[in-house]
């Protein structure tokens, strides 16, 4: 860290510090993600009234993160640093806060104003989240976006119960597997797809069946696995035409379905399936999310973490990488990477 100057907090009536931070820079929107070419500047910040400054001692990157550099978000600004998660330690602010290491999430960071790719970030004091000590800053950083994600999905469509099923369409990606630890935590019974024969790789808090959808047609298979009844909830990661029409198929009467992603723009949709079979669904876009609402949803696992029931995505070696490597990450995400990809920013 440098320190640029230092004056009298009108917050605290302590000096408040102003760094020089290393901070990757999108300069201009690229026509595709291989195109997407970070630089390196150094920018002075300085936390406001209700800010805080952090020292970003890791930063996860999101497949958004590379996306927004190629105009597939229009309200992304230019030039800008991205980065929507991050970890570190807070250097000014409140005193309270000072020293404490934290995470976070946001859906504007990085997106709609400077993030998390950077040796230094300064983020809204609410939108702190105390990090568990049992975990590393490493796989703190990794935590937010999927899980944010997750939670939010549940939130809305009411947490899984003992007795429900909740089918998880894309559950060895990172949305599924917190998808998966949340609802064993809460007790339903998970079923997962994927599109090759693999098992559940993530953690869980109690038995994951599998389906194989290279071998298997899935609203079948989930009617042959629940005696006939269905899914109560399906959290559809993939989203597209294929999948929403099996998850419609799986639905229990009454049944919910949470989508998040899509690789089809518009899909079929039977309107009389869908009265008769009483079922809602429901979008999340963390990307409406600010810092703070990432904050707020995610101080709602930070005692399952706490106490093992959650589990941070394991951060391989291969998978941490310097500022100055980072278009090698973000070649590593949109190329479909399965580990949880981290910049270092003091490397």
């Amino acid at each position: 860290m440098t320190v640029v100057s230092a004056k009298t907090s009108t917050k605290t009536g302590a000096q408040a510090v102003a760094v020089e931070a290393t901070c990757l820079r999108l300069t201009a929107k690229v026509v595709d993600a291989a195109s997407v070419a970070p630089v390196i500047e150094r920018h002075r910040l300085e936390c406001g009234p209700d800010d805080v400054l952090v020292e970003v001692k890791a930063a996860a990157v999101n497949p958004s993160d590379v996306k927004a550099a190629t105009g597939l978000m229009p309200y992304a600004v230019f030039p800008r640093t991205p980065g929507r998660d991050f970890a570190g330690v807070v250097i000014d602010g409140p005193p309270e806060w000072i020293g404490r290491e934290v995470f976070g999430s946001s859906g504007d960071l990085g997106i709609r104003r400077d993030g998390t790719h950077a040796t230094h970030l300064v983020i809204e004091t609410a939108a702190l989240v105390e990090k568990p000590s049992s975990i590393s800053m490493e796989e703190a950083a990794g935590i937010g976006v999927p899980f944010v994600t997750a939670i939010e999905g549940f939130r809305r469509t009411g947490q899984p119960k003992p007795g429900e099923t909740v089918l998880i369409m894309g559950i060895n990606g990172k949305v599924g597997q917190a998808a998966a630890q949340l609802a064993t935590w809460r007790g339903a019974r998970v079923i997962g797809v994927v599109r090759r024969d693999e098992p559940y790789q993530g953690h869980a808090n109690g038995p994951v069946e599998m389906i194989d959808a290279a071998t298997a047609e899935i609203a079948p298979k989930v009617r042959e696995m629940t005696a006939g009844k269905g899914a109560d909830i399906i959290f559809n990661t993939v989203g597209g035409e294929a999948y929403f029409q099996a998850a419609n198929k799986a639905l229990a009467l009454a049944g919910r379905q949470i989508l998040i992603a899509t690789v089809d723009k518009t899909v079929n949709f039977n309107i009389l399936e869908f009265y008769r079979g009483r079922h809602t669904y429901f979008g999340v876009d963390t990307l409406a999310f600010s810092s703070v609402a990432s904050g707020e949803i995610l101080r709602e696992a930070v005692s399952g973490f706490a106490s093992g029931h959650l589990k941070p995505f394991p951060i391989a070696n291969n998978a941490i990488y310097s500022l100055q490597d980072a278009r090698q990450a973000y070649l590593a995400v949109i190329g479909s990477s399965r580990d949880r990809i981290v910049l270092r920013p003091a490397e």
